[in-house]
């Protein structure tokens, strides 16, 4: 018989006697809300979204040693930089930390996305926050005894394995508690990824001042400090979670009986163990993989090329061409240290409106537009700072990031509309591969492209010319793969024998009985403190990212 667990939960079939990370005990039951769901996943996205913080740690873990002999440590090779206590690191060799944890993401998604889809979002959310969280802590343990190689264990792939089971979590659950709605959905919590360095970003740095006033850089303790309150906020969102009973529908909505994009949209339902050989998966693969390695070439270079192409022009000084003199390269640096906070707000704002907007115009005509207006800015991009305008280029660029974001927050509803919905999460997951390719490819390929025009004899501003052109080129090879994606074969979908097997291992397969009457529970006064919850530490650092962005005007 049917029944309310402990926690609000519906237990079905005698399984209230599960155990409290099991998926079973998180069947909603009648008094649940489904807005609460967005609340739970923005809790770990605006967490693990610290990963585009990070570069706030760099420079202060170069100085952590005070006492370092320059010309003992000059020569000081990678494997030597590892296990060295009198010596400090450089900066490139602790940015491998986000190469790290960027790869990881994706081997983890992929690897555990189909036991995610079985486990549930309670149990994977959990996981993700100790790996996450701890990760950090042992990370900060590992700059406490000055140990590179316990900062790569603990950040980098502890919590990189965080990082890829905290993203794919809400995924899967979000589509399904939003059919009407999937790309708003999942928007809401892909947002809060691309938000987190928003907020932890500055508190990462305010936590290092108040800790530096006891003598050091202030890194351990602040990386210490961060992961105990992530492990909290992650771990709160992941109990949080409900996922609704088979057959559940938002009350008053009937699936459309013509979808967006001409039958682009699937009833159906293929297998992770199908869906990852199909050509459609390898299509969205690529459209994700150039869409991110276009985006990376502009986030690695829009603070330097609009100082390196702008100037004095930026802050409103005209040297005619003579040197700017310290205090004025200042505030050039300072107004493009805006463009960065501009940068921050537009790639994640930028995944709830294109992601919201794909539930609109469907989600091939999103990746459309995404690729020719993408294009055409790239394109326009060298043609502003020829002319010498500065606030046209901060536009295009800020519509870069919107789209690219808006490319991350848009993928799992274009899964969900060709895979179909049962195991969208761990399909997902393979497909987050093409990220972390593009975090390592792409730098790589920049590098290699600036150096060698360098090299060549090109001025800095014709090397940034050349560079976007490429990514231009990258894009139109997108726009192909985009234009490719069609409709799975019906031989690929599972049949309802297999369906009803996969949802048996998920522990719902006989819990649609309870669909109509699951989740009809009023939004209320935990609705409004969930929202606040999430909400304050969010427009609290949108705040922070727009009062840097003041100095660009």
């Amino acid at each position: 018989m049917d029944g309310i667990t402990e926690d609000g939960a519906l237990a079905s079939n005698g399984r209230g006697s599960a155990g409290f990370f099991s998926r079973e005990r998180t069947i909603a039951g009648p008094q649940f809300n489904r807005w609460l769901v967005p609340t739970a996943a923005l809790a770990i996205h605006l967490c693990i979204g610290m990963a585009y913080g990070f570069s706030v740690f760099w420079l202060p873990m170069t100085h952590i040693v005070t006492n370092a002999d320059p010309a003992m440590c000059s020569n000081l090779s990678f494997f030597q930089a590892l296990t060295t206590t009198s010596c400090n690191w450089t900066v490139p060799q602790v940015t491998h930390i986000f190469e790290t944890f960027i790869a990881m993401l994706g081997v983890s998604a992929a690897l555990w996305g189909g036991w995610l889809e079985h486990a549930g979002p309670r149990k994977a959310g959990c996981i993700a926050a100790l790996c996450w969280g701890g990760g950090l802590i042992v990370g900060g343990i590992g700059v406490m005894v000055h140990q590179l190689w316990l900062v790569y264990l603990g950040c980098g792939i502890l919590g990189g394995i965080g990082q890829g089971l905290g993203y794919i979590t809400p995924v899967s659950t979000l589509i399904k508690w939003f059919p009407d709605r999937r790309g708003m959905a999942t928007g809401f919590a892909i947002m809060g990824y691309g938000g987190g360095a928003m907020i932890g970003a500055p508190l990462a740095v305010l936590l290092m001042g108040h800790f530096t006033g006891s003598g050091g850089t202030g890194v351990a303790m602040t990386l210490v400090v961060m992961g105990a309150i992530y492990i909290v906020v992650m771990a709160s969102g992941a109990i949080g979670f409900r996922v609704p009973p088979n057959g559940w529908k938002p009350e008053g909505w009937t699936p459309p009986k013509e979808a967006h994009g001409s039958g682009m949209i699937t009833r159906r339902h293929v297998h992770l163990d199908t869906a990852w050989k199909t050509r459609q998966f390898w299509l969205i693969w690529g459209v994700l993989f150039l869409n991110v390695t276009a985006g990376i070439a502009v986030i690695s270079m829009a603070s330097p090329m609009l100082q390196d192409v702008f100037g004095g022009e930026l802050v409103g000084i005209d040297n005619g061409g003579a040197a700017l003199t310290a205090a004025q390269s200042a505030a050039v640096a300072a107004a493009a240290a805006g463009l960065v906070g501009l940068i921050s707000l537009f790639n994640s704002v930028g995944r709830l409106f294109w992601a919201s907007l794909s539930d609109k115009i469907g989600r091939k005509n999103t990746y459309y537009t995404f690729f020719i207006l993408g294009m055409i800015v790239y394109c326009l991009l060298p043609t502003w700072g020829h002319l010498g305008m500065p606030l046209m280029f901060v536009i295009s660029i800020c519509i870069i990031l919107s789209m690219y974001g808006g490319g991350f927050a848009t993928v799992p509803a274009y899964l969900a509309d060709i895979f179909g919905t049962q195991m969208v999460g761990a399909i997902h997951g393979r497909l987050l591969t093409a990220w972390s390719a593009a975090g390592i490819v792409g730098p790589l390929v920049i590098a290699a492209l600036r150096e060698a025009q360098l090299n060549a004899g090109l001025e800095p501003s014709q090397v940034y010319d050349r560079t976007l052109y490429i990514m231009a080129g990258l894009l139109f090879a997108g726009l192909i793969c985009n234009l490719l994606v069609k409709p799975v074969k019906e031989e690929h979908h599972m049949t309802d024998e297999e369906v009803e097997k996969e949802r048996s291992l998920q522990h719902d397969d006989s819990i649609s009985a309870n669909a109509e009457t699951a989740a009809r529970g009023s939004f209320g006064i935990g609705g409004v403190l969930a929202w606040l919850g999430v909400g304050v530490p969010f427009l609290i650092g949108l705040y922070i990212a727009l009062a840097k962005a003041a100095a660009l005007f």
